[in-house]
C-alpha cells in the first residue's frame, strides 16, 4: 500500500459500554471490552494490535465519517458534539463513541488532490 495523501481528519472509535450485561462473550465476536479504541484516517478503524473494528459496526459509522468529511455537524444527527458521536453496534450488544480530530491537512476536493499534475 502505498497512502499518499495526509486526510483532513483523524477518527477515534471507543467502547463505551454493553447494552446486555458486564461483558461480551456470546454476544459480540469482535469480543470488545470497555475502553477499547480504535483509530483511522481513511481506511477502516484498527486497534492497537492491529485488529480492525466489526465490518457491521463500519457500515454504520462510514456515513458519519463522510459527512465530517464534508463539513458537516453530528449533532444534526443525533451527535452530542460537532464532532462526537454514540452508536450502538447492529447486534444491539456495544456502544461507541466516534470522535473525529481535524489534522489540520486541506480537504481532498477543495485541495484539488484528485487531479495529476
Amino acid at each position: 500500500m502505498k497512502k499518499w495523501y495526509d486526510e483532513e481528519y483523524e477518527f477515534e472509535i471507543e467502547v463505551t459500554g454493553f447494552l446486555r450485561g458486564e461483558h461480551t462473550e456470546h454476544y459480540c465476536r469482535n469480543g470488545e471490552e470497555i475502553g477499547d479504541k480504535y483509530t483511522c484516517t481513511y481506511g477502516c478503524p484498527v486497534n492497537e494490535q492491529g485488529q480492525g473494528i466489526c465490518s457491521k459496526l463500519m457500515m454504520i459509522l462510514f456515513p458519519a465519517m463522510e459527512a465530517v468529511r464534508s463539513g458537516g455537524d453530528l449533532t444534526n444527527i443525533g451527535g452530542c458534539e460537532k464532532l462526537v458521536k454514540d452508536f450502538v453496534c447492529p447486534d444491539g450488544c456495544v456502544c461507541f463513541r466516534m470522535t473525529a480530530k481535524k489534522t489540520g491537512n486541506d480537504n481532498f476536493y477543495k485541495g484539488e488532490f484528485y487531479k495529476e499534475d
